[in-house]
């Protein structure tokens, strides 16, 4: 028998995360409330009792973090004149990927007169670890929208430091049809000589975007300051 003829074992293809969240919230009967709700496979979504009229919603993702291969999207739709707030359970943390890179889209969108305010915890990034993720957003007239989004490499309390890695970020906010907002970040394969440039954080390893689309946000500037 000639070895060489012999096939290379192959090391075993890991489970991978494929998940989806979907929620929809209406104004009906003086309040906003659940419209529709679906979970498939690590995605969770958790509605804790409120009064007011905001209704809120925690996005849980079971399976602990993400690495190479894993696919998570949230869908988030705010429909004519209600008002949600959406955060999460924890820190989304992005593991080292040994292969392939993750993934992570979320599609919001919100009705005539609603509000949306996306407020997650943070994204955690280790060393090694490679995600993508995507924002599509569409508001209709009159539509509100706060979103902040905070991204770590590495915890400098725990002596965590993120040299080599991937991380992309791709928003595109849209109100009407047309676009009003639209950046794209992307750092690696080399993350922390990167962010020690001048240009990008002069070597802060923490990061976040606040952004408010508002018909009057002049109303809001002294609280922002």
């Amino acid at each position: 028998m000639d070895l060489n003829q012999l096939s290379a074992p192959t090391s075993p293809r890991m489970q991978r995360v494929a998940a989806l969240g979907r929620i929809a919230i209406r104004h009906t009967a003086g309040r906003s409330r659940l419209a529709r709700l679906y979970q498939e496979g690590a995605a969770k979504i958790r509605m804790p009792a409120v009064t007011s009229d905001l209704f809120e919603a925690i996005l849980i993702n079971t399976a602990g973090g993400l690495t190479g291969g894993d696919r998570l999207a949230w869908q988030v739709e705010v429909e004519q004149g209600a008002a949600a707030s959406i955060t999460t359970q924890a820190c989304e943390k992005i593991y080292r990927a040994a292969e392939d890179r993750s993934e992570v889209a979320c599609n919001l969108r919100v009705g005539r007169d609603g509000f949306l305010a996306w407020l997650p915890q943070e994204t955690i990034v280790y060393r090694g670890g490679a995600m993508t993720r995507r924002f599509e957003v569409d508001l209709d007239a009159g539509a509100r929208l706060l979103m902040v989004e905070a991204t770590i490499f590495g915890r400098t309390a725990m002596g965590e430091t993120v040299d080599r890695g991937s991380f992309r970020d791709r928003w595109r906010v849209r109100r009407e049809g047309r676009l009003i907002h639209a950046e794209d970040f992307a750092v690696g394969p080399e993350i922390a000589a990167t962010l020690w440039r001048s240009a990008a954080t002069a070597g802060a390893t923490a990061l976040a975007t606040v952004l408010l689309i508002d018909d009057e946000p002049e109303r809001r500037l002294a609280e922002a300051r």
